[in-house]
C-alpha cells in the first residue's frame, strides 16, 4: 500500500521536535514596575514582562494562557546571518525554519477562537514562512500579506532593487470568526466629499454601477437627464436591477455629470459613512510610520542604544487598533526593543512581552517605566491621549528542574527550594499550583476533588495512613514524595510517586538555550559516564528526608 503524499514544505531536520519542559515563572519585585496611584477606573497592572529564552516561556504560558491571547504579534530574526557563514544554504533555511515551527505551534494553543497573529518578515524568509504557517494554521486561516512602507527614499548603493518593504503575514486562529475592527476616518478621506449638485443630503462621492462581467438581463439603455440613452462598457452591465437604478434615478442618488448626459455613477453620502474604512494590504509610511520614525522613538529613550529594525509605535498601533480591543490580551514572544508592550499599555490592552537580550533590563524597563510615569511623550501618546498608569510584573524563566549529578544522574536542581518544586511538579502532571493552607497536603488540584501533594520526604506507611484518613472518600491525592514504605495500592485514594522517576521522561532537562542563533544550539552530547552508584534526590547519594 503506496503511503498517501501531501502538499507541504520540508526541510532537514523537520521530524526532530524539541521535548520542552514545561518551566515554571519566576516573578521578582525588584524589576516590576507599577504606577504610584490609579489614573483612571481602566488601569491595567497585572501585565507580564518575561525574562528568559522565548521558546521555555511560550511553553511555560500554555498551561495558563491556552485559548486565551486575542493577538499575537512577532517581529522574528529574518535570519540569523552571519551565524550561518559555514553552513549550506539548506541547512540555514532548515534551522530557522525548524525553530519557528515550533514556536508557531504553540502560539496557535494560547490563541483565542476570535484571535489573530500578525508577523513582519522581510523578502528573505518571508515566502517560505507563508508556507509553514500555511501548514501550521492551515491555508483557510491566511488573512493577508500586509505590505508595509518601512523606508521612503530609495538606496542608491543597493546592487539590483532598493528593498521598501516588510512583509506583515496576518493569520486567524479560525477565520470564520475573526473579523479586523474598521479603520477610523480621517480628514483627508471625509475631504474628498463634495456636493456639487447641492444635494440637500450633503456631501457624496461617486461610485461605479457597473459590474465587470455582461449579464444580457443587466444591460440594457438608461435615459439620462439630458435625454441621451447610455449603456455599460463592453464587457460589463449594471450592477443592480433595472427597477432599482429607475428608483435610484428618481431619487436623485445617481451622478450623471455636470451636463446630465454621462454614465451615472452612484452617490455614497458622507453621512451614511458609520463604522469606519475597511483596512486595505498595503501600509504607506505616511499612515503608520517607518525605520527611521521606529529609530528616533527609541532614540529618546535611550541616545546610545540603537536597535537595527525597530518598529514604529504607529505600526503596532494600526495592528493592535485592527485586531483588539480594550482589555484583550496581547503577546509578543519577541520583544525586541518593547513597543508593543509600550503600545498595548496606552490603548489598554493587556499584554505579556518575552525577551532574552539583557535590553530587557537596560532599555524595555525604562522604557516601559517612563509610560507608565506619564513621561513618555513620544510615539502615539497623542493619538490616543495617554496620561500614564498601571504596571507590570517581571518575570524570569526557572532553570530546569532537574540537573546531571557528577555521575550522570538526574536530581533535583539545588536551586529549586521547596515551594518551587511543588509548583514545577504540578504543571509537569497537569495541576494548577494552588497551595492551601489549611491542608497542608493540597498543593494544586485538578478537579474539585482531586488534589497533588509535594515532598522530599520519604513516607512510612503511618504518614500515609494519615493523609488517607484525612483525603477521605470521594476525593483523590497524587503524592509526589522522594520514596515510600510499604505498598503503593493500599490506600484506594492516593496514588504514589517517586521523585524525579515520575518526572525523566517527560521531557528534555537541562536545555536552557533554544533562541534562533545557530551558534548557541548544543553540541551533540558526550557519553555519560557510568555511575559507580545510584544517586539520591539531591545528587548527594543518599535520599533528603
Amino acid at each position: 500500500m503506496t503511503k498517501r503524499q501531501k502538499l507541504e514544505l520540508t526541510w532537514i531536520g523537520k521530524d526532530a521536535r524539541p521535548k520542552l519542559e514545561p518551566r515554571i515563572l519566576l516573578s521578582d519585585t525588584k524589576f516590576s514596575y507599577h504606577a504610584t496611584h490609579r489614573v483612571s477606573e481602566g488601569d491595567i497592572f497585572d501585565n507580564r514582562l518575561i525574562f528568559g529564552d522565548n521558546l521555555l516561556a511560550l511553553k511555560a504560558l500554555e498551561q495558563e494562557f491556552a485559548g486565551k491571547v486575542k493577538c499575537v504579534f512577532i517581529d522574528p530574526p529574518y535570519n540569523t546571518g552571519s551565524a550561518f557563514t559555514h553552513y549550506d544554504d539548506g541547512i540555514e533555511h532548515s534551522i530557522w525554519l525548524g525553530l519557528m515551527r515550533d514556536r508557531l505551534e504553540i502560539i496557535r494553543r494560547l490563541m483565542a477562537k476570535d484571535g489573530s497573529l500578525w508577523i513582519t518578515i522581510d523578502d528573505n524568509e518571508a515566502h517560505y514562512l507563508k508556507v509553514l504557517c500555511d501548514e501550521v494554521f492551515g491555508r483557510a486561516n491566511f488573512v493577508s500579506n500586509v505590505i508595509w512602507q518601512k523606508k521612503f527614499s530609495p538606496q542608491n548603493d543597493a546592487k539590483w532593487i532598493s528593498n521598501s518593504h516588510d512583509h506583515i503575514l496576518c493569520y486567524a486562529l479560525d477565520k470564520s470568526c475573526w473579523f479586523p475592527n474598521a479603520l477610523p476616518r480621517s480628514a483627508e478621506m471625509d475631504e474628498r466629499y463634495k456636493n456639487p449638485d447641492e444635494d440637500p443630503r450633503g456631501p457624496w462621492t461617486a461610485t461605479d454601477l457597473t459590474r465587470a462581467e455582461h449579464r444580457d438581463r443587466d444591460f440594457w439603455g438608461l435615459v439620462t437627464p439630458s435625454g441621451k440613452t447610455v449603456f455599460p462598457a463592453k464587457g460589463r452591465s449594471w450592477s443592480r436591477p433595472k427597477e432599482n437604478i429607475e428608483k435610484l434615478k428618481a431619487d436623485n442618488r445617481l451622478w450623471f455629470g455636470p451636463n446630465g448626459s454621462n454614465l451615472p455613477r452612484l452617490k455614497k453620502y458622507l453621512t451614511e459613512m458609520e463604522g469606519g474604512v475597511t483596512p486595505q494590504s498595503i501600509w504607506f509610511h505616511n499612515e503608520v510610520g517607518n525605520n527611521q520614525e521606529a529609530k528616533k522613538e527609541i532614540l529618546q529613550i535611550d541616545a546610545e542604544f540603537v536597535f537595527d529594525t525597530p518598529k514604529p509605535e504607529r505600526l503596532i498601533y494600526r495592528i493592535l487598533h485592527l485586531a483588539t480591543n480594550p482589555g484583550d490580551l496581547v503577546l509578543d514572544s519577541f520583544a525586541g526593543s518593547g513597543t508593543t508592550g509600550v503600545v498595548a499599555h496606552k490603548m489598554g490592552r493587556r499584554w505579556i512581552m518575552v525577551e532574552l537580550g539583557e535590553h530587557c533590563h537596560t532599555h524595555i524597563i525604562p522604557r516601559l517605566q517612563k509610560v507608565i510615569n506619564g513621561a513618555d511623550k513620544g510615539g502615539v501618546t497623542d493619538i490616543v491621549n495617554w496620561k500614564g498608569g498601571g504596571g507590570f510584573r517581571y518575570y524570569r524563566v526557572a532553570p530546569s528542574l532537574l540537573q546531571q549529578d557528577r555521575w550522570g544522574n538526574w536530581v533535583i536542581n539545588k536551586e529549586y527550594n521547596a515551594e518551587m518544586l511543588a509548583a514545577a511538579i504540578c504543571k509537569l502532571e497537569g495541576f494548577t499550583y494552588a497551595p492551601n493552607d489549611a491542608h497542608y497536603w493540597q498543593h494544586g488540584y485538578s478537579t474539585e476533588l482531586d488534589f497533588i501533594y509535594v515532598t522530599t520526604q520519604t513516607l512510612n506507611a503511618d504518614q500515609l495512613q494519615a493523609l488517607s484518613d484525612e483525603v477521605g472518600e470521594g476525593r483523590s491525592l497524587l503524592v509526589c514524595c522522594a520514596a515510600y514504605r510499604g505498598s503503593a495500592d493500599r490506600f484506594a485514594n492516593l496514588t504514589l510517586k517517586k521523585i524525579p522517576k515520575m518526572v525523566l521522561s517527560k521531557c528534555e532537562w537541562g536545555h536552557d538555550d533554544y533562541s534562533l542563533n545557530v551558534e548557541n544550539l548544543p553540541m551533540q552530547q558526550k557519553p555519560k559516564v557510568e555511575s559507580p552508584r545510584q544517586g539520591g534526590l539531591f545528587g548527594n547519594g543518599e535520599e533528603q528526608a
